[in-house]
């Protein structure tokens, strides 16, 4: 049987798969923490917008009566609740008894409060709490809360999920004979099989969405590598400026990031509202992969190494007990 046939028939044989094993196992073992975090918080932040309009308040009506503080009156108000800090910006909104977003700055730190138009009785953070939870979860999943540093520390993560990707199909490919048993979840086997094939089989399905949010997570870290090589793949000429193929294959990186496909180049028949969530129940859903990768592998690791070492060094210890006693 020649190297080619042994990879359609009896791939378990090849020293290559083998090597590749045990990148896709270190590489998940190495990531897999990261992975779970990007993986949960991108599905969350799936329906950001709708997270967002469910944490947005009514704005704060101030009940009091009178003549409304001056702009001077409010700057003193406010540097005496916070003293050190210097107002930088008043915002009065349209309706004269809504509550004031004034801006404060102290070096580095800058915060935005509301206060009572009447009396400059601090009313709060202008930002409702889940908006700040929102805008918070936001920065860890782009950034890992490390600014542009984070941001292309996430690219290399994203890459590594790459090859993930990558190593995962060719470890999850059992050979000709069997690869259909590979697509579904067996019943009626021990629950190491049963996380085994869980694990195949999520991997397989999801391999694309995988792939793709690795991809275009790579780009969203390291955007300028990826338009270096686009440059040289396509050099810009005034006769192709704005139809290069390799600017359209980038602006849909980002856009299949996020789960933007509503009304951008995919047709919609229907309600184009049921076609949006449609898309993000998706996005979500298959977002949620990586996560559920990481558990399945996380469980097959510690049945493979970490109780194989616990069972053998319990039956050393009973040996050496067992001497003591003889």
């Amino acid at each position: 049987m020649s190297y080619w046939q042994r990879w359609i028939w009896q791939p378990q044989t090849i020293w290559l798969r083998k090597a590749i094993f045990q990148i896709h196992l270190w590489t998940g073992i190495g990531v897999g923490l990261y992975v779970l975090l990007i993986s949960v918080t991108g599905s969350v932040l799936v329906w950001r917008n709708e997270l967002a309009f469910a944490a947005t308040r009514d704005p704060i009506i101030a009940t009091g009566s009178g003549p409304r503080l001056t702009d001077e009156q409010l700057k003193a108000a406010a540097t005496r609740t916070y003293p050190g800090y210097a107002v930088i910006s008043i915002n009065r909104p349209p309706n004269p008894d809504q509550a004031i977003d004034v801006s404060l700055e102290r070096s580095t730190d800058r915060k935005t409060r509301l206060f009572d138009p009447y009396t400059g009785r601090d009313l709060g953070d202008s930002v409702p709490l889940g908006l700040r939870l929102i805008r918070n979860l936001l920065d860890l999943h782009d950034d890992l809360l490390g600014g542009e540093t984070g941001r292309k520390v996430n690219g290399v993560g994203a890459l590594l999920l790459v090859v993930l990707s990558c190593t995962g199909i060719v470890v999850w490919w059992p050979g000709i004979r069997t690869w259909r048993q590979s697509l579904i979840v067996h019943r009626n086997v021990g629950w190491r099989r049963f996380i085994w094939n869980l694990h195949s089989m999520i991997g397989f399905w999801s391999l694309g969405f995988i792939f793709l949010f690795g991809i275009s997570g790579a780009y969203l870290g390291h955007s300028g590598i990826f338009q270096d090589f686009a440059d040289r793949l396509e050099p810009l000429t005034p006769a192709n400026a704005g139809e290069r193929t390799v600017d359209w294959v980038i602006s849909w990186l980002a856009y299949l990031h996020f789960g933007r496909i509503g009304g951008i180049g995919i047709p919609c028949t229907i309600r184009s509202g049921l076609c949006d969530w449609a898309t993000k129940a998706v996005w979500a859903l298959f977002g949620l992969a990586p996560a559920a990768m990481f558990g399945t592998g996380a469980v097959m690791w510690w049945n493979r190494v970490v109780r194989k070492k616990a069972q053998a060094r319990t039956r050393g210890t009973k040996v050496r007990l067992d001497a003591i006693d003889g």
